[in-house]
């Protein structure tokens, strides 16, 4: 072979024809086509949520000439938020929420670490058959009245417990830690064993430290669950004053209860009930809302190594 045509083989034309398809720099008519998408995918969020919004903020005699919606409200008034702060059982299922919200997370995460670290190290005894019913769970979750019956029998209900220990474990959340776990070197847990350290101290010490990210994106999805769950509260709460703020919130909107006699709604709000119910909807989804541009940057490195590795 002559040394011409060699190096005529082994040049590569300047630009990006050595690096993969996908991170060739697309042309112009795939980039409009991306903002365009980009920008009327946010449109169908944000057209809705702020509806939403302007309705709540907006007055009695708009929404009813309006037909029971306001894009942009003549007059800005909390009216419809003061009479579901003034609202006694409003303000409690708040405090419900938030300590459901809060116990059952801490809960979930720490049986979820448990056994996440206990199913991804090799050799332990029963780890498949458990693994194996954990998978078949997650294919086959169980029907409605047999965890009523479960919950029924273990004396659950008309308590707090009833709304996160019947849940206490996701089998994909514990996938996707397991999977985490086995992807941490081996050497890190060899390492740790020659040090002394036990198994408890290796999950605290080395385990943790380099698992904040799919922590903190578990913990997301098991809070965001909690506090979004209003059917079970329906299904295992029988007194109406413990029920937690999303199951209220289905009072507020499905049947327009909520408010108790001595906090009727006056006149105006029975002809126009749709800022109440766009208020109370507000209240329920800002508080979780608030939550996430803390967690989005654990999302991708979370999830996807966790769900790889798995």
């Amino acid at each position: 072979m002559s040394p011409d045509l060699d190096d005529r083989q082994t040049v590569r034309p300047s630009g990006s024809s050595h690096r993969p398809a996908w991170m060739e720099k697309p042309r112009p008519v795939t980039r409009i086509a991306k903002g365009l998408a980009l920008v009327l995918t946010v449109a169908m969020v944000l057209v809705p949520f702020w509806t939403v919004l302007a309705t709540s903020f907006a007055p009695d005699r708009q929404i009813v000439e309006n037909g029971g919606w306001a894009f942009w409200p003549d007059e800005w008034t909390l009216k419809a938020y003061a009479k579901v702060f003034a609202n006694e059982n409003t303000t409690h299922s708040m405090l419900v929420s938030a300590g459901v919200a809060v116990v059952g997370t801490a809960l979930s995460l720490a049986c979820t670490v448990f056994l996440a670290y206990a199913l991804a190290r090799p050799g332990v005894v029963g780890g498949k058959p458990v693994m194996l019913l954990i998978l078949f769970t997650f294919l086959f979750p169980p029907g409605i009245i047999p965890s009523f019956l479960v919950v029924h029998e273990l004396g659950l209900r008309n308590t707090y417990w009833a709304l996160f220990l019947p849940v206490l474990v996701n089998a994909f959340n514990l996938v996707v830690v397991r999977g985490f776990f086995q992807g941490i070197p081996e050497e890190l847990y060899e390492a740790a064993r020659l040090d002394g350290a036990g198994e408890i101290r290796t999950l605290f010490q080395v385990v943790l430290p380099l698992s904040k990210a799919v922590i903190a994106v578990v913990g997301l999805f098991y809070a965001v669950g909690y506090w979004n769950d209003f059917f079970r509260g329906v299904i295992y709460l029988d007194d109406s004053s413990m029920w937690p703020l999303q199951t209220v919130m289905r009072g507020y909107v499905t049947q327009g209860q909520g408010l108790s006699d001595t906090q009727a709604v006056d006149e105006t709000l029975v002809q126009a009930p749709q800022t109440i119910k766009m208020a109370i909807v507000m209240v329920a989804t800002v508080p979780i809302l608030c939550v996430y541009p803390f967690i989005q940057r654990y999302f991708a490195k979370g999830v996807l190594t966790g769900a790889i590795k798995s």
